[in-house]
């Protein structure tokens, strides 16, 4: 138990730049405890105390603002940062590594039974408010962008970003196919499709110039 809890202030340690002192972690760091009530929850859930779990998991979500239900299973090595309104399912399965920021979604697409929140690999970044729906794999080494909807199954060491999200990295090279309306250079999580809607808004801006140029010109030459 205590090599678990050491490895879990490591994690903080390693992943948050405002940590500056374990003790500072253990004591002020809602994300970890949002991690320690949820394993105490799901050690409940798992011995068949599923209604105290739930109330468990609710005073763990009342005092850190992260919802987690008793049933999700988190692996080592888990950090969430300003964990704030992050929800994370019953069927969830979060590898190792992962990293979670604030408003994150691990969510479900309906009432359906059975498997139905996503399963996470390892080594995985999602970035804040973005939303990860349905029965759904998202590989190891994967990393989501700011307010991304992720609804298809995601491979390994890929970059997603947009609504709905779209892979614009993958084994550290651009995706660039005769769908895409602009190409993405290597390292950037930018959203092609709103990149898109800038050049046309800015080519749209210069020919309604041109237009107003072409009008000045015709009522001169009329005069």
């Amino acid at each position: 138990m205590f090599q678990r809890i050491r490895r879990d202030i490591s994690a903080v340690m390693e992943r948050d730049p405002a940590a500056t002192s374990r003790l500072m972690v253990f004591f002020c760091s809602p994300g970890l405890h949002a991690i320690w009530g949820h394993r105490q929850a799901h050690w409940l859930h798992c011995h068949g105390m599923k209604g105290f779990a739930r109330f468990w998991a609710h005073i763990n979500r009342f005092f850190t603002g992260v919802e987690i239900h008793p049933g999700a299973e988190i692996a080592d090595g888990f950090f969430i940062d300003h964990g704030m309104g992050i929800v994370i399912g019953e069927t969830t399965v979060i590898g190792e590594n992962v990293t979670l920021y604030k408003g994150v979604v691990l969510g479900g697409t309906g009432k359906e039974q059975g498997k139905r929140h996503p399963t996470i690999g390892h080594n995985v970044v999602i970035s804040s408010n973005a939303i990860v729906l349905g029965s759904i794999t998202i590989g190891s080494n994967v990393k989501i962008g700011a307010g991304s909807v992720v609804l298809k199954d995601v491979p390994d060491n890929c970059t997603v970003v947009g609504v709905p999200g779209r892979v614009i990295v993958k084994d550290g090279a651009r995706i660039f196919d005769e769908t895409d309306l602009v190409e993405v250079e290597d390292g950037r999580c930018d959203d092609p499709v709103a990149d898109a809607i800038d050049d046309l808004t800015a080519r749209i801006t210069v020919l309604e110039k041109a237009l107003e140029k072409e009008k000045q010109q015709h009522a001169d030459s009329s005069l």
